[in-house]
Formats: structure tokens, C-alpha cells, sequence
């Protein structure tokens, strides 16, 4: 690469600004940006010539991308450097970024509020905050268990999960009508 285009700027510029928004610094975004889009691994030296930042400022982006899982690096014979490129595949992207949003946010919170739930419940108040901990550990365990089954599906299985949007709720209302139709509850129904 020897100059990026207009839209290749915009782009990059907008990942940079949108990687802000989820939890990484616009230099990390702006950095996953140009090696997604790149046809090419690049390495520390191309991508601060190419963006402009300082090479600390690269290489610590290149560092906090690696710890999210979401760069392959190679060597090259006869260089020393190491080379960077982003995962071809979009749902393999999709799926390492979730996961390891879950692992550093969900699983930490499952445990502070299992330890929560520990807790004797001695007055009308603990009665009240048990409670109110068991409804979002049982909401977010859930969740956790939902994506971590969601995880195990093919590229081609999520993409005809996403595509069912709204019909999945058409499905849901016909099967309780069915139950309904038949004298049963949803808690009849075994899972």
C-alpha cells in the first residue's frame, strides 16, 4: 500500500470513531480498520507511515488487538519484523470480539453477583436485594449460556438465525397459540 484512497480514510477514520463508542481507543480502531482492509499482512513501521502515529502509538495498539485475539502476525524470511493482518473470515471476527467481551465483562459480573447471593438475608431489605440479584444473575446467566450455544453454530446457521429477525417472533406467538389451543401452559411444555 502506498497511500490510502479517500474512502479508504473515511472508512478507517469512521472504525476509528465507532471504536471509541465499544471500549477501544480511536488509534486501536483506526489501526484494525487498515489491517482489515488491507490485501496484505502490513507491519509496525507500514501502518505508522500509512496512518501517521507515532510508533509507540502503534505498537501498543498492535499489543491491545493481539490480547482481544484479533490479528494473525507471520514472519518473513530474511525480516526480522513481524506482520499483521486481520482474520479473513467476518464471523470469526464477530465471534472472537464477543467472546472476549464476554470473558472481560459478562463472567466478571457473574461472579460479584454470585458472591452477592451468598450473602445472608437477615432483614426485609437483604430479602429485597436477593432478590433483585437473582432476577439479573438468572437474566445474564442466560444470555451467557444463549451466546455460548450461539457460538457453536456455522457462519451459514448465524446467518440464517440473523435473517429470521421478526419472523422468530411470529414462531414464538404461533407456538404459544398452539399451546394455548391445546389447554397447556408454556411451563407444561417440556424443553
Amino acid at each position: 500500500m502506498e497511500h490510502l484512497s479517500d474512502t479508504t480514510w473515511r472508512f478507517i477514520h469512521h472504525f476509528g470513531e465507532m471504536g471509541s463508542r465499544w471500549g477501544i481507543s480511536r488509534t486501536v480502531g483506526q489501526i484494525y480498520a487498515l489491517l482489515y482492509i488491507s490485501h496484505v499482512p502490513l507491519n509496525a513501521d507500514d501502518i505508522t507511515y500509512l496512518l501517521s502515529f507515532s510508533r509507540s502509538n502503534v505498537s501498543m495498539g498492535l499489543k491491545e488487538l493481539q490480547s482481544w485475539r484479533l490479528l494473525r502476525s507471520e514472519y518473513r524470511a530474511g525480516d526480522r519484523r513481524e506482520y499483521f493482518k486481520a482474520p479473513d473470515d467476518v464471523w470469526e471476527i464477530f465471534r472472537t470480539l464477543a467472546d472476549e467481551r464476554r470473558r472481560r465483562e459478562v463472567e466478571p459480573t457473574l461472579s460479584v453477583l454470585r458472591e452477592c447471593l451468598l450473602d445472608p438475608k437477615n432483614t426485609p431489605e437483604d430479602e429485597h436485594f436477593h432478590q433483585r440479584m437473582q432476577a439479573m444473575y438468572d437474566l445474564i446467566s442466560m444470555a451467557n449460556e444463549w451466546f455460548i450455544d450461539i457460538q457453536k453454530l456455522s457462519a451459514e446457521d448465524l446467518t440464517s438465525l440473523m435473517h429470521l429477525g421478526a419472523q422468530a417472533k411470529k414462531l414464538l406467538h404461533a407456538k404459544n397459540r398452539l399451546l394455548s389451543f391445546a389447554g397447556l401452559s408454556k411451563e407444561e411444555v417440556p424443553e
